[in-house]
């Protein structure tokens, strides 16, 4: 991904869904105008999601995922039917593609009850309108054929709409900051900072702050001090990478708000409350108890990479128990949650908000508390309830709830 790319996960993703020969995948390559998927009269021809981050107008930077047909058979068959059901927890905007000349089945019936459970957008696409005669479609329908193009505009159309009523503006920080505001950033280059460039969360809330108005002073930690000094004024934030959080905290004065580009990144996917919560369990944990640590990207781990080495170490040295340690990284996360005491999920920089809060849900209904890196490592530094001042309500809740500092 190049620094001029929207990130995936800032992405709206749309998927077709469909019977094996519903016409999925050439419907996804006339919306496209790309060979995406492969086509064929071979019922099955798609047998693991297809994406593809593209710029599709008028609907702008979007995913497209095509899955394999949800009646595929045997076991083979079974494990695509499980792929693309966990498709459905990352997708924004559903596309249920029917063939015309077969109307609707129970497959398909099952589909538009998950899409209902889950609050799904979602259109019912008729393909293959060429070989019926057209019929009066609902709102959230459309006759289209992949083969000759018909109507294929207006199905991006429609998915326009939908895209535009489930697309609210959010900030990261720049609704904090005022115009020539100064907010500073530090970044710790080590053995697992990208060669050439920063990670995705500093990024963003770079453009954030720019966006608003304000200053961004990029600072490394072993340089804070200095140019906290030499600034010439008080900075109305410090933003710090979590893993140096606790010399962080030394540096900065008291009278500076002082947060985390993890929890920062909590709060733009929707799950700060629930990090928060969630951080209470680690005073808890017993010998024996396992930690899920889990990754939304699936980048090499390094040397000391923070979630699989940093971190745990960080876990046992506070708790002083002996604990297993499971990671999970990319688009993979258990269904189960039962064996764990506790879920600890990065920013989710690279994941979108809607397969976000399905991991945040999934923890809950199973009683499992859920919170994040940021928030895990404030706690375990004692600076909780600083890390989270600029947020005067969360913090009222947590000194009622909870004796966390």
């Amino acid at each position: 991904m190049s620094l001029n790319d929207t990130p995936s996960g800032e992405r709206l993703h749309i998927s077709f869904f469909g019977r094996r020969n519903a016409g999925k995948s050439s419907l996804v390559n006339a919306v496209t105008g790309q060979e995406l998927s492969v086509v064929s009269d071979v019922r099955g021809t798609t047998t693991d999601p297809v994406t593809k981050a593209m710029e599709l107008l008028p609907l702008g930077p979007v995913v497209i995922i095509d899955t394999p047909g949800i009646d595929d058979e045997g076991a083979l068959g079974e494990l695509r039917v499980k792929k693309t059901r966990q498709i459905l927890n990352r997708t924004d905007i559903a596309v249920l593609v029917v063939d015309s000349t077969a109307g609707l089945s129970s497959a398909e019936d099952e589909l538009l009850k998950i899409f209902s459970e889950k609050k799904l957008p979602f259109l019912i696409v008729y393909n293959k309108s060429d070989l019926r005669e057209k019929t009066d479609c609902a709102e959230n329908e459309i006759s289209v054929s992949a083969a000759n193009g018909d109507n294929i505009n207006e199905l991006k159309e429609k998915l326009a709409v939908l895209v535009r009523k489930n697309n609210e503006e959010k900030h990261i920080i720049g609704d904090f900051l005022s115009e020539g505001d100064f907010a500073v950033l530090v970044t710790p280059i080590d053995e697992a900072a990208p060669k050439g460039r920063i990670i995705l969360p500093q990024q963003q809330t770079i453009r954030d702050i720019l966006d608003s108005g304000a200053i961004a002073v990029v600072t490394k930690e072993s340089e804070l001090a200095e140019t906290l000094s030499k600034l010439g004024t008080k900075p109305k934030i410090v933003i710090t990478d979590s893993q140096v959080f606790g010399m962080v905290s030394r540096i900065v004065p008291e009278d500076i708000p002082l947060t985390s580009f993890s929890i920062l990144m909590a709060r733009y996917k929707g799950f700060l409350d629930t990090a928060v919560k969630g951080a209470a369990a680690i005073s808890s944990l017993s010998d024996g108890d396992t930690i899920l640590i889990s990754e939304g990207c699936t980048h090499h781990r390094q040397c000391g990479d923070i979630g699989s080495v940093k971190l745990p170490a960080l876990l046992r040295k506070t708790t002083g128990k002996s604990l297993n340690i499971e990671l999970s990284s990319g688009h993979e996360f258990p269904d189960d949650l039962s064996r764990y005491s506790l879920v600890i999920h990065c920013g989710g920089c690279m994941l979108n908000e809607r397969e976000v809060t399905y991991r945040r849900k999934s923890a809950e209904e199973q009683n499992v508390p859920f919170t994040n890196y940021g928030i895990a490592i404030a706690c375990m530094n004692g600076i909780l309830r600083r890390s989270i001042g600029i947020f005067p309500e969360l913090l009222a809740e947590l000194d009622r709830k909870s004796s966390i500092k």
